[in-house]
């Protein structure tokens, strides 16, 4: 069977394993430390560094396909390991647009797909000219951001020429885009393999607070049928024209005036985790077939007509869990518990929990017990955060 090398040890790597273990694939994983979340729970693991480029070498001498479980590696690195003959999945041509959120915006714009307004923030001019004189304006640096890091939100132009100086300082290049007035955030998930097979999983509603995704609700509830067709072929017309091979998450926002790309992902996703008991093939075992170029499992939810609610676990201020832990599996054992086997620290994603309803079941319940688990693993209440 293939061996396929995973580049980051997080917990989309660790969750990885299992849907290489079902497939009968070998999987290995470059972890930067034995205490990484996939080491914890993999034999094949190397460590080193995603940003030395003889570790990469390293790594993938002994790979039949590379992957990654974020987008930090540098692109030199990428093109050097192609060049050496390595089968590099999503490409360095592909994951220069995730690193590059002006690159992204640019490339998204030029093929007519809706975008915010944007340009590069070189001065506050640039941004004014982004405001219109609306105000405020999102900066965002061009690269390294990400769950609300690297993102300001500027009320005038003292503050933009603010953030632009203590970046400028820190050698953080930025771009303006306008403030989105959105209704709701969506993401739409597909996957697409070397031979041009495509899959997309239901369009799901997406819950941010503090710029951190907290919940997930899939399918999107009250989202009507035309527009959420309208997502899974942005999302895929995007995987080609960009020619991703794997897992691409597109974020989106819905808007008065129809549906705006926010951000790309080229990996498995947090917007994807409810796949694991939500949908028939989840993203991780998904993402493997599209690189490994095996035919696409199925995107269908696994209970047809029900909704399935995904709460991400963050920590709190007691990192002994376990006690709360086996509450939540006694008081609700539908709920599907995942921890990531990272260290507990207040605000830190450590886990997240799933329910699955039947069909018809009420959303808003679902979203209720999902939500009471997560804040008594957090918190040891069940009316916390």
């Amino acid at each position: 069977m293939p061996v396929v090398g995973m580049v980051g040890g997080g917990q989309l790597a660790r969750m990885t394993v299992a849907a290489a273990v079902g497939l009968g694939a070998t999987f290995r994983v470059l972890a930067e430390s034995p205490a990484e979340s996939a080491a914890l729970v993999t034999r094949d693991v190397t460590i080193g560094s995603h940003l030395s480029l003889p570790d990469l070498s390293g790594f993938a001498a002994g790979c039949d396909v590379i992957t990654f479980d974020h987008e930090h590696v540098p692109a030199d690195h990428l093109m050097a390991l192609e060049k050496a003959g390595a089968l590099v999945r999503p490409g360095p041509g592909s994951l220069r647009y995730t690193q590059d959120k002006l690159l992204m915006r640019e490339r998204l714009a030029a093929l007519g797909l809706p975008v915010p307004r944007f340009a590069q923030a070189s001065d506050v001019t640039d941004v004014s000219e982004v405001a219109r004189g609306s105000w405020p304006v999102v900066l965002k640096a061009i690269s390294g951001g990400y769950d609300g890091k690297g993102v300001w939100v500027a009320s005038s132009a003292a503050d933009a020429s603010e953030v632009l100086a203590v970046a400028g300082a820190r050698g953080v290049a930025l771009m303006a885009e306008e403030l989105v007035p959105f209704g709701r955030e969506l993401a739409a998930l597909v996957a697409r393999s070397p031979s041009g097979q495509g899959a997309a999983y239901p369009v799901v509603q997406t819950v941010q607070v503090d710029g951190i995704c907290r919940e997930v609700i899939a399918p999107a509830p009250g989202l009507n049928r035309e527009l959420a067709v309208e997502a899974q072929e942005m999302a895929l017309r995007i995987a080609s024209a960009l020619d991703v091979l794997g897992l691409l998450a597109v974020e989106l926002f819905e808007t008065p005036r129809g549906l705006l790309v926010n951000e790309l992902a080229m990996r498995p996703h947090n917007s994807g985790h409810w796949t694991i008991e939500g949908a028939r093939t989840s993203q991780f075992e998904q993402h493997l077939r599209a690189v490994l170029d095996l035919p696409l499992g199925s995107p269908a939810p696994a209970v047809p007509g029900g909704y399935t609610v995904m709460a991400n676990v963050l920590g709190g201020t007691d990192p002994d869990i376990y006690d709360r832990y086996i509450h939540v599996m006694a008081a609700d054992p539908g709920v599907k518990v995942h921890f990531y086997g990272k260290e507990v620290r207040p605000g830190r994603k450590i886990g997240h929990v799933t329910v699955v309803g039947a069909p018809g079941e009420d959303v808003g319940s679902l979203r209720d017990r999902a939500r009471r688990a997560a804040s008594y693993l957090r918190w040891g209440s069940e009316d916390g955060d």
